[in-house]
């Protein structure tokens, strides 16, 4: 392990983690060589494609790591020896694992590790991720006595005992074998401080989950307890940087964001950020540790984290300055990294096209192919994700109305400003029920932004519902307490689209059902509706209406519309008021063509 100069390869292991995966593509643009080393060729094959999809322009190497075996890659440190560095973000995140799980996820693979390291002759450096939490062990201390260790594991839980054992080791074992090492203390890691990706869903992000949900009683700890965050790519950014600067040898340093606000600020900045409802009550960790899990809904594991202890960060700081690597706005950051966890439904939904964007003022959910001039506007009681299938099949875009779905805003009130921001240059406009009145409103108020018409299943042009939703309260209290089969039997006459209803579901009970029962009501208006119908006949594009077999036109309206040269009628047969839960392929099919 002779100082020289030589090409930088870098060997990353947990390469197709959240931080593997972005140290990659730091480590990359930086210049260096780098391979990946991950357990299974289909989750390489994963990483890959995602680092592609990211920007990676170039090809990285993958080694297969199997940490149960005597050789942990094929071919030894004799098939890696012009390596230079190895960056070590292996082993589990998890709680509730058992102490022998935990040990053989955390420290197994740092003392393996250690012995493969031990063997690369051109190694400069091994950078490990370790926590802040667990940071700064004694290695003087290992081995740890079965009594020592049963204790630990007893207090501080499996997953946290694990890390504070495989920080000490690793440290013990560097220095046993003389191997030059780095470790970094990262906080809560949260998303790309740009885009907000992240696919690590515990911790901190349970937590959102619940108050974004409304399940969330209360906020846990008090004005002191301390969580702090980091985003991934100012880690990675640190780690690459630690790796080559010789001044990191030897040196722990804790990478995390001083500015985070206390937990509490933190939750209540986010959750109104995302339009939720925020509990007012705040509850003492001492509080929660004795009350009913049932209650709190609490992993005890994560309970230790929740403390009003601050870190020594002094030395990463200076670093970080040194290296031009800036820390980002943290609150700016939060934002964008909750932002990208409910667009994906906190892992319920993960398809890559899936955004909130801008559009006159308004935080606003879209779903599908970025800037398409073809635009799907749904309607009631539903959202944009009954429409993904059918938004892919045709390349366009869907957005949730305002209140509605995943969107803020309130309602019908809000299109005037709304509309012609979500609109692109030129529209080929697609409009499901209410979402065909916002169709109709735009080509009126907006005819230079809107190319055609596509209106499927326009309520205005068929027979009034009665007055069942003008019942406002009665409508709110049932969207509030449905569930996917029986919302999928009132709108299809089947519990077949259940599956695809459980997102309207929750989007119902976490708050839209007030806003959906208002916008139902609006529409049982005849003066609004025979306005609409006034506003269609004045748009001279091409009209193309759909409307299912069960679900016709009035024939008034038939009549009136047969007799526009620029409206085509067409009937999906066996469709009924919601064909894009039913008849999807048909509806494709009908849509991929320009209506003509």
């Amino acid at each position: 392990m002779t100082p020289r100069a030589a090409a930088r390869h870098a060997l990353v292991f947990g390469a197709s983690g959240l931080i593997g995966r972005h140290l990659i593509l730091t480590l990359a643009a930086a210049g260096a060589e780098v391979t990946a080393a991950v357990r299974t060729a289909e989750s390489g094959a994963r990483m890959e494609r995602w680092l592609r999809e990211h920007g990676l322009t170039r090809s990285i190497g993958t080694t297969i790591v199997d940490f149960d075996a005597a050789e942990i890659i094929a071919g030894g440190p004799a098939a890696f020896a012009d390596v230079t560095e190895i960056h070590n973000c292996a082993g589990s995140y998890r709680f509730g694992m058992t102490a022998d799980e935990a040990r053989t996820a955390n420290v197994g693979i740092v003392e393996k590790l250690m012995d493969f390291a031990a063997g690369l002759p051109d190694l400069q450096r091994v950078v490990h991720v370790s926590g802040y939490r667990v940071g700064g062990q004694d290695p003087s201390t290992i081995p740890w006595s079965d009594d020592h260790r049963a204790a630990e594991y007893e207090e501080l839980g499996a997953y946290e005992a694990s890390k504070v054992e495989s920080d000490a080791i690793f440290q013990a074992r560097a220095q046993e074998l003389g191997i030059p090492w780095t470790i970094v203390n990262p906080s809560s890691v949260i998303g790309d401080s740009t885009t907000g990706e992240s696919d690590q869903l515990i911790g901190l992000a349970t937590t959102i989950e619940q108050i974004w949900d409304g399940s969330a009683a209360a906020l846990p700890g008090d004005d002191a307890t301390f969580l702090p965050v980091v985003t991934v790519d100012y880690l990675a950014a640190f780690m690459a940087a630690a790796a080559v600067d010789p001044a990191a040898v030897g040196q722990a340093y804790w990478t995390l964001d001083d500015d985070t606000p206390p937990l509490a600020d933190l939750l209540t900045h986010v959750g109104r950020h995302l339009g939720a409802k925020v509990p007012r009550l705040r509850m003492p960790v001492g509080v929660i540790k004795r009350l009913p899990l049932w209650i709190t809904k609490a992993d005890l594991e994560t309970l230790t984290f929740l403390s009003a202890d601050r870190y020594p960060t002094e030395s990463a700081i200076e670093f970080a300055d040194r290296h031009g690597i800036a820390m980002p706005d943290v609150r700016v950051s939060l934002e964008r990294w909750a932002d990208h966890l409910a667009a994906h439904r906190f892992g319920a939904a993960m398809a890559d096209d899936r955004r909130f964007v801008a559009a006159g003022g308004l935080r606003t959910f879209e779903l599908g192919m970025p800037g398409s001039s073809r635009l799907i506007l749904p309607g009631l009681p539903v959202n944009a994700d009954t429409w993904a299938a059918v938004a892919a099949g045709i390349g366009a875009r869907a957005v949730d109305l305002p209140g509605l779905g995943l969107s803020g805003g309130t309602g019908v009130q809000d299109w005037e400003r709304w509309l012609p921001a979500v609109l692109a240059e030129r529209t080929d406009l697609i409009g499901h029920s209410i979402g065909a009145a916002a169709a109709v409103v735009a080509a009126d108020r907006f005819p230079a932004q809107v190319e055609s018409l596509t209106l499927v299943a326009p309520f205005f042009l068929q027979a009034s519902s009665g007055a069942t939703t003008r019942m406002r309260p009665l409508v709110r209290t049932y969207l509030r307490h449905t569930e996917p089969a029986r919302l999928s039997r009132q709108l299809t006459g089947t519990t077949a689209a259940a599956g695809g209803l459980e997102s309207s579901v929750g989007d119902l009970k976490r708050g839209s059902a007030t806003r959906v029962a208002e916008q139902l009501a609006r529409a049982g208006s005849e003066q609004w509706r025979a306005e609409l119908r006034a506003t269609l006949e004045r748009f001279g594009g091409p009209v193309r209406i759909i409307t299912g077999s069960d679900d016709p036109l009035s024939p008034d309206a038939v009549e009136r519309l047969a007799s526009l040269p620029n409206v085509e009628l067409i009937s999906v047969p066996g469709a009924g008021h919601h064909p894009q839960l039913t008849h999807g392929d048909a509806l494709v099919e009908l849509l991929k063509g320009a209506i003509s």
